[in-house]
């Protein structure tokens, strides 16, 4: 619940202080759609592959669960890494989080998204070590659980942004 209202003040944040440009670049300059659109082709794919994976675990499933959740990392990386990428081109071309609110609140808002992922990944990777050691009893499944909906959560996040920051940000 504390993500949940810390990710609706940074939106309500970004709603504020979205068309604050100050003369300096936009949201319709500044993003690419079409990148965007494929980060979030892949992390819808990541959810599918979460689920996936809580669907071998249920079954009780080592080897499938640990797969489709090695699947549910790599494109969650792949995510991390297409968004660290728009990061340092924003940066690189002098738009920056110390260029205009506009751009302070994007970076805020987007980089909690990231941070996220990347606990996310962590939290995935050290969870598939302790199932491989353990195998899938009753305690493992439960954390199995709890990571694949901090997963989902963290992509309904990104339909938001990608709603509210990207497609609003070109209309």
């Amino acid at each position: 619940m504390t993500d949940l209202v810390m990710f609706a003040a940074l939106f309500a944040t970004y709603a504020v202080l979205r068309n604050n440009s100050f003369g300096g670049p936009t949201e319709a300059s500044t993003f690419n759609i079409y990148f965007v659109f494929a980060e979030t082709l892949i992390l819808l794919t990541s959810s599918f592959t979460c689920g996936l994976a809580s669907l071998a675990a249920a079954q009780g499933n080592v080897k499938k669960t640990i797969n489709w959740f090695s699947a549910t990392f790599a494109l969650g990386l792949a995510f991390l890494v297409m968004e660290i990428t728009e990061f340092h081109r924003l940066i690189k071309t002098g738009s920056g989080p110390q260029r205009s609110a506009f751009l302070s609140s994007y970076f805020a808002l987007v980089g909690a998204h990231g941070l996220h992922i990347a606990v996310g990944l962590l939290w995935m990777a050290l969870t598939m070590v302790v199932v491989l050691r353990r195998g899938l009893t009753p305690k493992t499944n439960s954390q199995l659980q709890r990571l694949a909906l901090f997963w989902h959560f963290l992509d309904i996040v990104w339909i938001f942004i990608f709603t509210v920051v990207y497609l609003m940000g070109i209309m």
